[in-house]
């Protein structure tokens, strides 16, 4: 159930013809009174009898006790709830028991005989609107600070008593929400996302390993986007403000949005904290760059993906083990990291890239202060996959996005377990919801490579399959029937295959792979080993024998390939992972 306490307005009967009218699309049916201050008001909605002008009269009537010189300029406090959409269907009684319990929590109508007065409308199912005249019967003030806050935490309480959904408590980090008028417009002009949203995701893009001011200006012009800078007399920039060029208000301008408006931390000074490194981190092995040695034929997608993913997993160790400013810094980075991942991911995974990196970004703020400095590498990796520029997904490209995208899910759960800690419910759920999208781009990232590593794996002599089953025998005794029986098999064959052929020792490697997480209740824990030895052993995503190389692109036969990735249900089984 979320409550919404509007902007105060000065104008009873105009909210009142908004409330009892059909609404901008006509949605709006049978409205009527659920509840009032004395449960005696008019309702213009059911009796035929009584005007709107009526029951304004009536509500504005405690103006009258006050000189015109002390009545309040904003005096019409308005305060909408409601329902998920999955929440059962509530009767006006509910509905007017709720209202009775928001004015009370807020304020408005604490109980004490001298309250505002209000009155709570119904128009449609799911929710309703509260209008209160913000003077009370005895000519005071009503003490409504911090309305919002007191009606979510009641809003809480209803959910449990009712058996509706719970909304996990807000923090006051969040981007603020589309407001009802830019989704219409939105709709009627045509758009996918109101344009706050995609404004905010265009310059959180933009954001993403930029190196200074003029990279991320440069890159919101790049975009498309107009931009107004606020400038000081000493000609510094103090913030910005960006519109599209063809969202317009009714006279024909472009609507500007400030980018603190967009989210918390996209106004210039929380961003310049990004590019800013703290003399204490300067030469810190926590904020260097992993090093990693340089693999051959490699393009600069693939290896800025696997750059990418050696960061990541420093940053998820750091948010296991480090603080909370340094975990809360690289939980930021990540969101960073994601953005850059999305923009220059292949068709067939960008639409759930982009869904990861749009959920996770509430995420990636808390109250927790981010220590920044220590989150360089996982910046870093963000501005390698900008400039290494799109890819197509295929080869070497396409294995090594399966190996990042494999991590960054793992990244993603460190972050909901993290947060869930902390008591930062939307955060959590966030993080959570951004792991699932990630699952998906996984499944189609992972298509292709593992087709080659299995077709690969099939071609091994059969004297070499038995040592690989031998040696997962040795090492894991209690899982090897189960990954052998798994698609993937093949793969991790041919993968331990190339570990012994880089001269590593794969009993040791494969040791050390499983210990790094629990594997029992991994979907496919062959692919999960795969990715892990790939990298530890600094090989090639998607390696290739002379002797039983495969066509690349070829298809695999049988069935798809397997999900690295556990089930919701083990989600949080992942901080005890080594």
């Amino acid at each position: 159930m979320i409550p919404r306490v509007h902007q105060q307005g000065s104008n009873t009967l105009g909210l009142l013809h908004y409330l009892y009218g059909k609404g901008t699309r006509e949605e709006h049916i049978d409205p009527h009174l659920v509840a009032s201050f004395d449960g005696m008001a008019p309702d213009p909605g059911r009796d035929p009898s009584v005007t709107k002008t009526d029951l304004r009269h009536l509500l504005d009537q405690t103006l009258s006790l006050l000189d015109a010189d002390q009545r309040p300029d904003k005096h019409v406090w308005h305060c909408s709830v409601r329902a998920a959409p999955d929440d059962p269907i509530l009767s006006d009684e509910q509905w007017g028991d709720i209202a009775r319990r928001m004015v009370a929590a807020t304020g408005i109508d604490p109980g004490d005989g001298a309250g505002c007065r209000w009155a709570a409308v119904r128009h449609a199912d799911d929710h309703i609107h509260i209008v209160a005249t913000l003077v009370r019967e005895d000519g005071r003030r009503p003490d409504h600070h911090r309305s919002g806050k007191r009606a979510q935490a009641e809003c809480r309480l209803i959910e449990k008593e009712l058996g509706l959904r719970q909304v996990a408590a807000g923090d006051g980090t969040a981007a603020k929400r589309a407001t009802s008028a830019e989704r219409h417009k939105a709709e009627r002009e045509g758009r996918d996302r109101p344009a706050r949203d995609e404004l905010r995701e265009t310059v959180r893009r933009a954001v993403a390993g930029a190196d200074g001011e003029e990279e991320f200006f440069d890159r919101l012009a790049a975009a498309g986007l107009l931009i107004r800078k606020r400038v000081a007399p000493s000609g510094d920039f103090l913030g910005y403000k960006v519109a599209l060029p063809d969202d317009r208000n009714s006279e024909k301008e472009p609507v500007f949005y400030a980018g603190s408006t967009l989210a918390p931390d996209l106004s210039l000074p929380r961003i310049r904290e990004r590019w800013a490194l703290p003399a204490e981190v300067a030469s810190s092995a926590d904020g260097s760059r992993p090093e990693q040695p340089d693999l051959p034929d490699m393009t600069g997608p693939a290896f800025a993906r696997r750059r990418a993913t050696a960061a990541t997993w420093q940053a998820l160790l750091i948010i296991d083990n480090g603080d909370d400013g340094t975990a809360a810094a690289q939980i930021a980075a990540a969101g960073e990291m994601l953005d850059a991942l999305a923009k220059t991911s292949a068709a067939h995974t960008r639409a759930q890239l982009r869904e990861a990196a749009f959920v996770f970004e509430r995420a990636s703020r808390s109250h927790v202060k981010a220590v920044r400095g220590h989150d360089r590498a996982l910046r870093q990796a963000a501005r390698d996959l900008v400039h290494s520029g799109p890819v197509l997904g295929r080869g070497e490209n396409g294995a090594s996005t399966a190996m990042l995208v494999d991590m960054a899910f793992f990244l993603a759960i460190a972050t909901a377990n993290w947060h869930a800690k902390k008591r930062h419910g939307q955060q959590a759920a966030a993080a959570r919801q951004a792991a699932e999208h990630l699952r998906a781009a996984y499944q189609a990232a992972a298509g292709e490579p593992m087709t080659v590593l299995c077709q690969q794996g099939q071609r091994l002599a059969p004297r070499v399959r038995q040592r690989q089953a031998d040696l997962l025998q040795q090492v894991l005794p209690g899982l090897a029937a189960r990954v052998q029986a798994e698609a993937g098999w093949p793969a991790l064959a041919a993968t331990l295959d190339d570990v012994r052929r880089a001269g590593h020792d794969p009993a040791a490697l494969l040791a050390e792979a499983a210990r790094r997480r629990e594997l029992d209740t991994a979907t496919s824990i062959s692919d999960v080993l795969v990715w892990r030895l790939r990298r530890g052993a600094h090989l090639s995503a998607l390696a290739e024998s002379p002797h039983d190389t495969p066509a690349r692109g070829s298809r695999r036969q049988g069935p798809s390939a397997p999900n690295t990735l556990t089930s919701p249900s083990t989600m949080d089984d992942f901080s005890r992972r080594r």
